[in-house]
């Protein structure tokens, strides 16, 4: 199973976040989406730096993904306007497609909604108490999860004005859309806020990343210090989940600690892929034995 990972950072922020972590978002994604299925096999594209990724490019893959972005959509730029264009030939190949936080912003507005700065600010290291709407408790995309859930999450945006054909499936105190499906043309986009693909040392490395910023601008943090002993222990929970005397004081449940749990809608979108890839080549068979 072919599967395209569009990168959403420019080259100065994906190198930032290489030293950082090891990867660059995009190269982390598509290791959680083979990790998750050892079968998929990823290209990744820059489209923040491309021009034109064309549309018979696009056939060529059985879903394509858009990661986080340190990008604002309303700050306009050629990053952004390519992404949102490539987005909307996304929509009008008809393949499966999928975004975290930056993904479903661009999705968003390619379909013709909104994204404007949250006035409530940051929400970072966790979206809590996301909760599953009436038609997210029926939605293939979160199969597995509890009505209510915390995430990996680190935004300062969100949806302001939905497009047409867009379905709400989860929403939280901080965001009204937490989760999203749009149907635009013939495409269809499963998106949520959060980052179901962070690990908790993701986490860390991105309270690390905004460092000051955090402090000085946000009071998240009242030193550096507190933010590296915060940071420390949440990575530390990832090499060992039983500690529970650091999940307790940080309020991590299993929705944060379980990988499976965390990667629910990753999990439930590559086996969307695979079931449409399935029924196409049946379809194909079927249609070569006329």
């Amino acid at each position: 199973m072919k599967i395209l990972v569009l990168e959403g950072n420019v080259t100065e922020v994906r190198e930032q976040i290489s030293t950082l972590t090891g990867k660059t978002p995009g190269e982390a994604y598509a290791a959680i989406l083979r990790e998750i299925n050892p079968a998929v096999v990823c290209d990744i594209l820059c489209p923040a730096d491309r021009d034109h990724v064309g549309e018979n490019l696009l056939l060529n893959y059985d879903g394509i993904a858009i990661t986080g972005s340190a990008l604002n959509i309303y700050n306009d730029g050629d990053p952004v306007r390519r992404q949102i264009a490539l987005a909307r030939r996304i929509f009008e190949s008809g393949v499966p497609f999928f975004g975290s936080c930056w993904g479903l912003q661009i999705a968003v507005v390619a379909a013709g909604g909104k994204v404007i700065k949250n006035d409530m600010g940051r929400e970072i290291g966790y979206a809590r108490a996301i909760q599953l709407t009436e038609e997210g408790l029926k939605h293939p995309m979160h199969r597995g999860r509890p009505r209510v859930f915390d995430a990996p999450a680190i935004h300062s945006d969100h949806v302001g004005v939905l497009p047409e054909n867009a379905t709400i499936t989860a929403f939280n105190a901080y965001s009204e859309v937490q989760a999203v499906e749009i149907q635009f043309g013939i495409g269809r986009f499963w998106g949520v806020q959060y980052h179901p693909e962070f690990s908790l040392k993701d986490i860390a490395a991105t309270l690390r990343r905004y460092g000051k910023r955090l402090i000085d601008e946000e009071q998240s943090f009242q030193t550096l210090e507190e933010l590296e002993t915060y940071a420390d222990r949440i990575a530390m929970l990832e090499e060992a989940p039983h500690r529970r005397d650091i999940a307790w004081q940080y309020a991590i449940g299993s929705d944060l600690l379980d990988r499976q749990m965390r990667r629910t809608e990753l999990v439930n979108w590559l086996d969307h892929c695979s079931r449409l890839k399935k029924t196409q080549k049946r379809s194909s068979n079927s249609y070569e034995n006329l």
